[in-house]
């Protein structure tokens, strides 16, 4: 099956909280990479995601790990939601 991955930066004007870290992420762009997996059809091309991830830490931040923690899209979604509004 043929996959790709989609790379953005997504920017957060303050500290964050998504499920499943462990503590707030501080305000800042964040790498954030969506893999999808060919749908084979006979008319067109479609893809389906499989994965999105967010790069810890920010963009520009000196840490001492890197990593890549996997997140829903809508939780995603929710907490820039949540962001902008602050802002």
């Amino acid at each position: 099956m043929t996959t790709r991955t989609t790379q953005t930066v997504v920017r957060f004007t303050s500290s964050f909280l998504l499920p499943g870290f462990d503590t707030p992420q501080p305000a800042g762009d964040y790498r954030v990479d969506q893999d999808e997996e060919l749908i084979e059809a006979l008319s067109r091309l479609a893809w389906r995601r499989v994965g999105t991830f967010v790069h810890l830490p920010a963009i520009g931040m000196n840490g001492q790990t890197h990593q890549m923690v996997p997140v829903t899209p809508a939780d995603l979604d929710a907490v820039l939601e949540k962001d902008q509004e602050q802002s």
